[in-house]
């Protein structure tokens, strides 16, 4: 049975069990959630671990291979006291704190930290995202547009009674051009903005927004879902990617080339069911191409923020509320399922390969039954064997 409950006070030590789980070794988001919900806590789920890595073999043990790794309690311990001196915080999927429109994606991460106010992750938000090297245009716009969207209050019709007062909370990356335009001018307009980091919640990249990074703590949040310390890796960025587009009823892409991340954030939001928008620009500008391109595809053609405002009047009508079962379900098999594991291991095996292919086509192809493909996809995760990646899509590794 899944626990899809809110839980209003969860204890010290189960905190430190679901930082454990997810710091383990080759527990993913989809993993972590479909772990705590089978087995109904983290601690719960990290005596499980072992015995079901080895299942399956790999890098992450079992059948001669090395044990998987359990982060362990005494680093769980000190990560929280560092949070503790560094003035930040914790929230895990499942406290009443947690944001729900993030809640509601796949891949929502299960712990996250928090510099700042933490209360601006649960108000409605648009994220504003576009290129590094920026045009001055393109970051005056992005820069209008965040402090037009941080001004302006949201109306009782918008959000319902007692709203008054409620403004969106602008949402980047803290990257150079776009990013930091947008968080500049929610904070220049008396607004909040939230910075989704691609490392720890204090390693501040780039060292150039120091003095930016510092404000948002003060006015806004900063976030993350990585350990403190870790220096941004690029294999980070597409996973602070959906975290920006997850937190948002939009995404307002202002400059982008073909191959830029930005056109990630715009994917994963459409994945996520969010609005996507995009200013368009010259067909000579290659900045320019991501965007045009975006409105070609159907996103809204955004020259004001009345054109965002008009756009995500339907969302706030509905806004997400958080959703705690996992995606798909990790969950007891029949006898017959159980006895013909071992095959189907072999079936599943053979249809994957480094390019990512959606779970619905592996129930197709290996003609399994969709919870003994979970089950084998679960195991070959623990056991370092695949790696999910967004959309339900698996790759091997």
């Amino acid at each position: 049975m899944v626990n899809t409950e809110i839980i209003a006070d969860i204890t010290g030590d189960e905190r430190r069990d679901r930082l454990r789980l997810f710091r383990s070794e080759n527990v993913g988001p989809v993993t972590y959630r479909q772990l705590v919900g089978h087995y109904g806590s983290a601690g719960e789920a990290l005596d499980a671990l072992p015995a079901l890595a080895r299942r399956s073999g790999g890098r992450g043990g079992g059948r001669g291979g090395r044990a998987i790794k359990i982060y362990p309690a005494d680093a769980a311990r000190d990560e929280l006291e560092a949070l503790d001196r560094l003035g930040a915080q914790l929230l895990t999927l499942g406290e009443p704190n947690y944001p729900a429109s993030l809640a509601a994606i796949d891949d929502a991460p299960p712990v996250l930290t928090v510099r700042g106010h933490a209360e601006l992750l649960t108000q409605p938000s648009v994220a504003i995202v576009g290129a590094r090297n920026a045009s001055t245009n393109g970051r005056n716009l992005a820069k209008r547009l965040a402090a037009d969207l941080s001004g302006a209050d949201l109306s009782s019709q918008d959000l319902g009674d007692g709203a008054e007062g409620a403004r969106y909370v602008v949402v980047s990356g803290l990257a150079r051009g776009i990013d930091a335009a947008a968080h500049h001018g929610s904070l220049d307009a008396g607004g909040s903005t939230v910075a989704v980091m691609a490392g720890g919640v204090e390693v501040v990249y780039p060292p150039e927004h120091d003095a930016l990074y510092m404000d948002i703590c003060t006015a806004g949040a900063v976030i993350s879902e990585l350990p403190l310390g870790l220096r941004p890796q690029a294999a980070h960025f597409p996973r602070r990617n959906r975290i920006i587009a997850g937190l948002c009823l939009g995404v307002v892409v202002v400059e982008a080339a073909t191959r830029s991340g930005s056109l990630i954030t715009a994917r994963l939001a459409l994945e996520q069911g969010r609005e996507v928008f995009a200013v368009p620009g010259s067909p000579l500008d290659p900045r320019s191409r991501g965007t045009n391109r975006l409105i070609r595809d159907g996103a809204i053609l955004t020259e004001t923020v009345a054109d965002i405002r008009s756009g995500l009047s339907p969302m706030l009508a509905a806004l997400p509320r958080a959703e705690l079962d996992p995606p798909v379900l990790f969950e007891g098999l029949s006898s017959s399922e159980e006895d013909g594991l071992d095959s189907a291991r072999n079936a599943i095996a053979a249809c994957l390969s480094p390019t990512p292919v959606t779970v619905d086509e592996i129930v197709r192809q290996c003609q399994v039954t969709a919870p003994v493909v979970h089950t084998v996809i679960l195991e070959m995760e623990l056991a370092g064997l695949i790696e999910r990646q967004p959309g339900n899509r698996i790759a091997a590794i």
